[in-house]
């Protein structure tokens, strides 16, 4: 891991100077925005998001104080030269949910993209309502969507109550997310913080996580990703997966998870493949130097994920999961079951490390439990006996 770590590193340096000073600056108020909260903003925001594209030099597209109301807006590339969107304002999504589309704002095919400061609120209250009361409601926006781009850099951005996913990182590569704060309420469906899929290179770091779902998932096709200094809670934890839904899905590999806190969660770390036929895998991955604070499934792999029993019932997972490193994962565990490994017997987890484990379970002995797992334990783990 040592070659994988100089080469975020370098990526790290390398993206912090990215951008220079830009030369072309674009006032989202200048195209006729209105700061007041309830004034659509939506073309303003995308004749400004046109100029930066088209301009011959670096160019800054630049949000001030204040509220503005935005619909659902594509920031399209090829761009000719790199953009920088400089926030001081709010970005408010319409409160309605029943408009068309996915997403709220997707940045595509774009080489060269920072975004600092400023905050985007999804103001997802509404359809969280209509879901929770079990009525036919749409998926929602997500809020940010990086697809099928390159060299990003995210930082000193906060999201708040997006209406599913908060950020979505997909199809891309290099990207850098820096001192990112994500808040949803526990009970708001889907509000996963950081989506990466199908993407490498990505890196997170300093980020405080607060949501009603995964505060980071990566789900099939990731590699090559650095997540460092996170704070999740409550939420479902960080997790790699679901890994399996189709045959021929591309796996995760070289996964790198460190100096993270767990407050409340549902999970900490966690691994999830479905129990079906495929050819994929996970690989690579480390988990290091964690604290869990009343976490409910502090460690877990279940690699017979079956949701509502359909499609899947009594099949063997043909997800290959193998070289899992965890070392000093320390705290409190809101279960008796602090360490849950339930691999499939036709293909059992294996190369499984542990190192330097302390979870208790109300101040005294947690347990593990370990289905179909092999590995090695080392220095003192407590809860003992996994894996076997």
């Amino acid at each position: 891991m040592a070659k994988s770590f100089l080469s975020f590193l370098l990526f790290s340096i390398l993206v912090v100077f990215y951008l220079p000073l830009s030369k072309a600056e674009y006032n989202i108020m200048s195209f006729g925005a209105k700061s007041n909260g309830h004034t659509d903003s939506t073309k303003a925001f995308l004749k400004a998001s046109s100029s930066a594209c088209s301009s011959s030099n670096e160019a800054t597209i630049y949000v001030p104080s204040g509220k503005f109301l935005v619909g659902h807006v594509q920031f399209k590339g090829p761009c000719k030269s790199r953009v920088l969107i400089k926030m001081k304002g709010t970005l408010l999504a319409p409160s309605d949910y029943k408009g068309s589309g996915n997403e709220w704002i997707v940045f595509k095919n774009i080489d060269g993209l920072a975004i600092q400061g400023g905050t985007v609120d999804g103001r997802g209250q509404a359809l969280w309502k209509c879901k929770e009361s079990g009525k036919n409601c749409p998926h929602g926006w997500r809020s940010m969507l990086f697809d099928h781009s390159k060299n990003i850099k995210i930082e000193d951005l906060t999201s708040v109550n997006s209406k599913q996913f908060h950020i979505v990182i997909h199809s891309t590569q290099r990207v850098m997310l820096r001192k990112v704060t994500i808040i949803a309420p526990d009970e708001s469906p889907n509000t996963d913080g950081i989506s990466i899929q199908k993407s490498s290179d990505v890196t997170v770091l300093d980020a405080n996580i607060k949501t009603g779902d995964d505060c980071i998932s990566m789900s099939g096709g990731t590699r090559n990703v650095w997540a460092e200094r996170i704070s999740c809670g409550p939420g479902h934890g960080i997790g790699i997966g679901s890994i399996g839904k189709s045959y021929n899905e591309k796996g995760v590999q070289n996964i790198t998870v460190k100096d993270t806190v767990f407050t409340g969660s549902d999970n900490g770390l966690r691994i999830k493949a479905w129990g079906r036929p495929t050819t994929t895998y996970v690989r690579g991955v480390v988990f290091e130097n964690s604290i869990m604070k009343n976490v409910k499934n502090p460690i877990i792999i279940n690699q017979n994920y079956c949701p509502h029993s359909k499609n899947c019932p009594n099949k063997h997972s043909g997800v290959t999961i193998s070289d899992i490193s965890y070392n000093n994962i320390q705290g409190s565990s809101k279960s008796s079951v602090a360490v849950k490994f339930d691999c499939s017997p036709a293909n059992p987890c294996k190369g499984i490390s542990l190192k330097n484990i302390k979870l208790t379970y109300h101040g005294g002995l947690a347990k593990s439990s370990c289905k179909y797992a092999r590995g090695k334990s080392y220095g003192n783990v407590n809860p003992k006996s996994c894996p076997t």
